[in-house]
C-alpha cells in the first residue's frame, strides 16, 4: 500500500498580507503529494496546478495520481475534511514542518528548480513546469534503465514536428 504526504504552495513572491494559502492572492496555487517508500524516502512527486485551495480543486491530485486504498497524511487545515470521506486521511499538526521533512524538501527543490531553471514562470506554463520537474526526479529513481526508458518511449511515441515543440 502506498503512502503519500501531501499539501499545497502557492509560487510568486511575498504579498502583503496574504501568507500561505490566501484565496485572493495573486501567486501561482500549486498542490503537491509525495509518495514515500517504507523508509521514507521519496519514490515519486505529483503536483498540480489549482485555481483556489477549495476541496473541489485539491480533489483534481487524489483522482488523477492516488490510490483510494492509499495512506495519506496531511496537515490539519480544513480544505481537507470533505476528500477524507472518500480517502483515508490521517491530519496531523504541521510541528513547524517538522512533520513533513520529506515534502518540505520536494518543496524546496521544485521551487529552487524554477528559480534556477525558469527566469519567470507564466501561468500557461507551470503545469509544463511541474510535469517536467516531476519527471526528472521520478526518472532519477530508476538511474540503472533511465536512458534505456528514454529510448523506449522515443521509439514508441508519435512524431513531434519543429513547428509543435514551439510555444507561440
Amino acid at each position: 500500500m502506498a503512502t503519500y504526504r501531501w499539501t499545497n504552495l502557492s509560487r510568486g513572491g511575498k504579498e502583503a498580507g496574504k501568507p500561505g494559502r490566501s484565496y485572493d492572492s495573486k501567486k501561482k496555487k500549486v498542490v503537491c503529494a509525495v509518495q514515500l517508500t517504507d523508509e521514507g524516502k521519496v519514490r515519486r512527486f505529483y503536483s498540480l496546478k489549482i485555481k483556489d485551495f477549495s476541496s473541489k480543486s485539491l480533489v483534481g491530485i487524489f483522482d488523477k495520481h492516488i490510490s483510494a486504498e492509499a495512506k495519506i497524511t496531511t496537515d490539519e487545515w480544513r480544505g481537507y475534511g470533505s476528500i477524507s470521506k472518500e480517502y483515508q486521511i490521517k491530519q496531523i499538526p504541521r510541528n513547524n514542518g517538522l512533520n513533513f521533512k520529506a515534502l518540505r524538501a520536494m518543496i524546496h527543490q521544485v521551487k529552487s528548480w524554477i528559480r534556477s531553471t525558469y527566469s519567470w514562470v507564466r501561468e500557461k506554463h507551470i503545469k509544463r513546469y511541474l510535469n517536467e520537474f516531476s519527471y526528472l526526479l521520478d526518472r532519477s529513481q530508476d538511474k540503472a534503465t533511465v536512458f534505456n526508458n528514454l529510448i523506449k518511449r522515443m521509439v514508441k511515441a508519435d512524431k513531434v514536428y519543429h513547428a509543435q515543440i514551439l510555444c507561440p
